[in-house]
């Protein structure tokens, strides 16, 4: 069967046809990384972390690329007030999404670019638009550089939207021709730190954020790939405005539009005025990473994902499951069979990744294995146990996989689990410095209840596993 995607630009279903014959581009927009990494991050990039093993075990070659966004407004913003220059917070973010990506066993990209290290090739995409006549610079002297949306008759077609209705742009406030129109170059402020900032042919300035995935997605799948990916909240303005830049700018760009859906919490979106954020480091306090996996890949990739603890408990209750007839299977001394993959989950996922139904799968497996060892069937329950191993190697949620590992390893993992603590660590002690000694204890208990230990020194705040 032919692997079939959800194309957000057509809205239906399509074959991946690929560019090149035997291998798949995919692009992936990553993190701004401005604040520590959600839920909602861990959920996007594993659902193309599960594409990427699908499309692997299904033979192709693929190339995945997922960028950082190391300059942006936001990360002006934030750096003063974690005390830090605005690239060294940057960098301490991204290690954060590093070690969570890591902890889940998200597989590294081909290629993880960052921002900051691809301005040239920004820049001569910028050149290319205005020479075509679809960007335009201010004539306020700012050194802002504008795309023209009016220049383009296709502005809209990825979300379905036209006319003026709709408010393509940023930068509010500084010369432009349209308020659709939308920023390629943001001309250095005098309140910025010049460090943020690099020469171009219309002004000291930095990328505006749309052009970013654009130049990157080319420098590293060509003009033409074929999957972009990227949350459901990134498709407009986001991914609209990367359509109309590339293509306007002679670009084919990408043949399948794909968007995972985005993540509740107990029904009720995230927020920092709910107070209802679901931070990485405290889900992997809460439950076994390979727990957490099962909980974030269960659903759709397309749907919505309500999380509460229950659901935590349920994906709990399905990983022990797998456990429990792997260890019967073994100790019943079931004869080893290859691992494949049944039809039903190799159709499952074929059909735009079904995991929900490739679970399904899984579990009856499980069911008839633990039916055939009750009943002696030893070559059945091996056949069982044959095919479990490739449907959870598929998925990433192997129990066995060493790297889901009781213990701190010397495999990235203390690095891992170190940022993430660090994080909770420095909001304790912002908590402390703000008299908040409630919201100080709770992120303590929190840390107890991992098994971390902290111990305040003269020093600063030191942290062990179980106290050692």
């Amino acid at each position: 069967m032919t692997v079939r995607l959800y194309d957000t630009r057509s809205q239906a279903l399509r074959e991946l046809d690929p560019v090149v014959p035997g291998r798949v581009g995919i692009y992936v927009c990553g993190p701004t990384v401005q604040s520590s990494p959600h839920i909602g991050h861990l959920r996007s990039a594993l659902s193309y972390d599960v594409m990427r093993r699908w499309l692997a075990h299904s033979g192709l070659a693929v190339t995945l690329i997922r960028n950082v966004t190391d300059i942006d407004d936001k990360i002006l913003d934030a750096a003063p007030k974690a005390g830090s220059e605005w690239w060294a917070h940057a960098y301490r973010v991204e290690l954060e999404f590093a070690a969570a990506y890591r902890a889940l066993g998200i597989q590294e990209p081909t290629y993880e670019p960052r921002a900051t290290g691809h301005i040239g090739e920004m820049i001569a995409l910028i050149g290319r638009l205005v020479e075509a006549g679809h960007a335009y610079p201010a004539e306020d002297g700012s050194g802002d550089v504008w795309f023209d949306v009016a220049s383009w008759p296709d502005y809209g077609v990825l979300t379905r939207q036209t006319g003026d209705d709709f408010v393509a742009g940023d930068g509010e406030g500084r010369a432009k021709r349209s308020p659709r129109d939308f920023a390629l170059w943001k001309g250095r402020k005098a309140e910025e730190p010049e460090s943020a900032s690099w020469p171009s042919p219309w002004g000291a300035g930095r990328p505006g954020w749309h052009i970013e995935c654009s130049a990157m997605a080319e420098r590293y799948l060509g003009s033409e790939f074929d999957v972009h990916g990227g949350g459901l909240d990134l498709r407009f303005p986001h991914h609209e405005n990367e359509l109309a830049q590339s293509t306007s700018a002679g670009s084919p760009f990408a043949r399948l539009w794909v968007h995972n859906g985005l993540v509740t919490v107990a029904g009720q979106k995230m927020s920092k005025s709910l107070g209802n954020s679901v931070f990485a480091a405290d889900l992997l306090g809460a439950a076994r990473p390979v727990v957490v996996r099962y909980a974030l890949e269960a659903a759709h990739y397309r749907s919505d994902l309500d999380h509460s603890a229950g659901s935590l408990v349920e994906a709990e209750e399905a990983v022990a499951r797998i456990e429990r007839f792997v260890e019967r299977a073994v100790d019943a001394g079931a004869p080893p069979a290859p691992a494949i993959v049944p039809p039903a989950f190799a159709a499952a996922m074929d059909d735009d990744l079904g995991v929900p139904q490739a679970l399904a799968v899984l579990h009856d497996t499980i069911r008839r294995g633990n039916q055939a060892i009750d009943a002696g069937e030893l070559q059945a329950a091996g056949e069982a146990l044959g095919a479990v191993r490739a449907m959870v190697g598929v998925l990433g949620i192997d129990p066995a996989d060493p790297a889901w590992s009781a213990g701190v390893q010397d495999d990235g993992s203390r690095e891992a689990l170190g940022a993430l603590v660090e994080r909770l660590i420095e909001e304790r002690q912002e908590a402390r410095r703000a008299r908040d000694f409630a919201a100080a204890d709770r992120v303590r208990d929190e840390l107890a209840a991992a098994g971390i230990a902290l111990t305040d020194t003269g020093d600063g705040t030191r942290w062990s596993i179980d106290g050692r």
